[in-house]
């Protein structure tokens, strides 16, 4: 009878703590008492080596990850459409400039105009405030939406 509690004790501890570890390890450990009984210091020290392994292929899973995000990174390409010089008309020339430019200089020079001038609205970021150059670009309106901004500017480009 001694002998049968003591086996039901070593068994109880075992069951009890590869409930708590993640999945990977309870079939490491689940095998390993099964098939040999040890001393309950052991298989302790598996559970440690049994962590170590895991660990290190989380670390190899990791890895090749981003060697392939590093792999998909290539220099963007403008597309030639942005890139092509169009004309301002006399109204929007008045913020940019009369020289022909790409879409993108002229964004960034109307967004360096706004800046400048600080007509960003202050509670909604998205809303600009035009001034009279801005206002005669903007078709008359006083407050227009950064989104709608690009909009009525490609209307002034030829």
């Amino acid at each position: 009878m001694a002998t049968a509690k003591k086996a039901v004790a070593k068994k109880k501890p075992a069951a009890k703590k590869p409930a708590a570890k993640k999945a990977v390890v309870k079939k490491v450990v689940a095998k390993k008492p099964a098939a040999k009984k040890v001393a309950a210091k052991k298989p302790a020290a598996k559970k440690v080596a049994a962590k170590k392994t895991v660990a290190k292929k989380a670390v190899a899973k990791k890895a090749p990850a981003k060697k392939a995000a590093a792999k998909k990174t290539t220099a963007r390409k403008p597309n030639a459409a942005f890139m092509k010089p169009m004309t301002p008309s006399a109204v929007l020339a008045a913020v940019v400039g009369s020289n022909p430019l790409p879409r993108t200089d002229v964004t960034k020079k109307v967004w360096d105009y706004i800046k400048k001038h600080k007509l960003q609205d202050a509670v909604n970021k998205r809303n600009i405030n035009a001034d009279d150059k801005l206002k005669a670009v903007f078709g008359g309106k006083k407050t227009v939406s950064m989104f709608e901004m690009t909009k009525l500017i490609s209307g002034h480009l030829k």
